[in-house]
Order: structure tokens, then sequence, then C-alpha cells
């Protein structure tokens, strides 16, 4: 079976693909048409990716089975157009937990601290102690998770850890019913009924729902207007869950700080021209949508797509597939389902 790789992955997934009997096109700087004009050529059963995009354009004409994101979310990959031509679509959920959780406290602790404004004057040679020997600290203060899969889990661990009260909110939780925190190994876990209740409580709200059209514009202005003057908003989930309008006016009128790994309208390369008015203001600070990218995170990423390809390669079947209940039966094709 063809695997066309178009994005970064790791040699030890690719020595797993051809382990599997699995002949691999690797070209991470596939993008756009040259993509779409690649599985064609290639004849690609298997598509794995990344960030990049996989639109409807590319898919026609194909000979492709199973499209695999090599990370958590698929909100990059045209579902609806992929289930028409019966073309299954996988991810791998929970496997970048750490590294995001792990990004989601650095944020924390660099807000709190304002380290990259230390850093900044140190190398412009100000010694400014007396700016900077201001902080809040955060034992004892209150988290807010508005989402509660695996990532945030995982921030919860951590900021426990650090003495800090946790709040959550999930869709899940909304039935009212007694929230079960033992079940995740977690303990002392405030349930919220609404993400209002998370704002309304906390210093400190992360953001960790996936991109659905009911988290789409989740945090609006109504919501980011109930923030507590001074408090931290971080986001490394997708960006299209923030209204960054409203978050850059909180910011300029209420001292809300913000930390951010996802933002509108990302470039597609790996290096081009990016401007965000909210990026501009004191007391914001972004990172490169790199929170899944530690080498832990990667490698585990890798496995998990291997197994995926084996399996849809050996027996039909796809682990962790996003549209079997959308999925069009291509005529001779193996059934594919979890």
């Amino acid at each position: 079976m063809k695997v066309l790789v178009a994005d970064q992955f790791e040699p030890s997934g690719i020595a797993g693909l051809e382990a599997a009997g699995c002949e691999v096109v690797y070209d991470p700087a596939l993008k756009d048409d040259a993509l779409g004009a690649a599985i064609r050529e290639t004849r690609a059963q298997v598509l794995i990716v990344r960030g990049t995009k996989v639109t409807a354009d590319m898919l026609g004409g194909s000979e492709l089975g199973l499209i695999v994101r090599a990370g958590a979310g698929y909100n990059t990959i045209d579902v609806a157009a992929a289930s028409a031509r019966g073309i299954a679509v996988s991810n791998c959920p929970g496997k970048n937990a750490t590294a995001v959780a792990e990004l989601t406290l650095g944020l924390i602790l660099a807000l709190d601290r304002r380290i990259p404004d230390n850093v900044a004057d140190l190398r412009a040679g100000r010694w400014n102690k007396k700016e900077f020997a201001k902080a809040a600290g955060l034992m004892g203060r209150t988290l807010g998770l508005i989402g509660f899969g695996s990532i945030a889990q995982d921030v919860a661990r951590r900021a426990q850890a650090f003495g800090m009260h946790v709040i959550a909110w999930s869709r899940s939780f909304a039935d009212g019913r007694p929230v079960d925190f033992a079940a995740y190994g977690l303990s002392d876990i405030t349930a919220a009924r609404s993400p209002a209740e998370v704002v309304d409580a906390a210093d400190i709200v992360s953001i960790h729902v996936a991109l659905a059209p009911e988290t789409r514009g989740l945090v609006d202005a109504a919501l980011i207007a109930r923030l507590k003057p001074g408090a931290f908003v971080i986001n490394t989930s997708r960006a299209e869950v923030v209204d960054h309008d409203a978050l850059a006016a909180a910011v300029r009128e209420r001292g809300i700080r913000v930390g951010l790994d996802v933002y509108p309208d990302e470039p597609t390369a790996p290096t081009a021209d990016y401007s965000l008015d909210l990026l501009k203001l004191p007391g914001v600070y972004g990172t490169h949508h790199i929170g899944a990218s530690t080498d832990q995170a990667q490698e585990a990423v890798a496995a998990e797509t291997v197994r995926i390809v084996r399996s849809f390669v050996e027996t039909g079947q796809v682990p962790n597939i996003v549209n079997s209940a959308r999925l069009v039966p291509r005529p001779g094709a193996k059934e594919s389902r979890p």
C-alpha cells in the first residue's frame, strides 16, 4: 500500500510504516495545489498530514482510502468531502496531551512572573528589578478549565501540584449529574455547569475544547466581559473558539493578560510573516503553535499513526475513525470502522 506523508514526520514513524509493508512517499513541503497533484500522481491510498490543510479539491480523482491527522483534532481536513468519497479520516487523540499541558503551564508561569519581559530588558542591557519583583504567585489561585479532555486533565494535575484550586466545565457536565473526578485520577476539582461559572470563579482561564460548530466563538465578548480584572486567559486549543477583538479590548481596558499558542489565519508555511494586533499589546505572550512539538509527543503520535495505518492495511479497520457514521462505502473497498 502506498502512503504519502505530506508533513514533518518522525523517522521512527517512516520506519514503522515500511515495516508494515507500506511504500512511503515522504514530502513534507507539499501544500495546496502541489499536494493535490501529488495525491493523484502517486496514486497514494493513505495520506498522513499534521497541520497541512486537506481540501475537497485535493481529493477529486484520488485513490485514497484513509487520511490520518498525525495529531489531535481534524479541523484542517474537509471531513465531509472525504466521507462523500468513501475516505476514512482518523487522528491521534491524547498522544500530545502532556506536551500541550506543559506549554499551558509554561505560559501561565511566564505571565505571572513576566519572564519574556525580564529577558528582553536584560538583553537590552537594562536592570529593572524594581519593576519585575512583582507577581501574584500561583499557590491558592483558581484555575478555570473550559473543556475537560486529556489535555485539560493533564493541566489540572500540574496545577494542583502548584497548589492551585481547579474548577472545570465540559459539555459532558451540563446534565447536572455529579462528576466522578476519581475516574480521571483526580480529586478536589469543582465541576461547573457553564463556561460563565468557570470565568466568574477563576483567576486564570485555560481553554481546552475541540473546534466544532457548538464551540466556535464559545469564548465570546459576553464571556470575556465576565473575567476578573487582571485575570489570565490561556488558549492552546483552537483560535476560532475565541473572539480576539473582544479579548484585545479586555487587555487594553481591564488589564487582562493573555497567553496564546493558536491564532486566526495562521500561515501554512513553517516560516512566514504574520501579524495580529492582539500580539502587539503589553501583557500578551504568544508562541508559534508549538504545543504538541516535543520529541516525546511526536514519537507517541508517530507510533499511533503507524498503528492506525497497520490496522487499515491488515484488517480494513480504522482506529480513532472520526467519520464512520458519514462514510459512503467505496465499491470494492474493505469496510472501515472503529
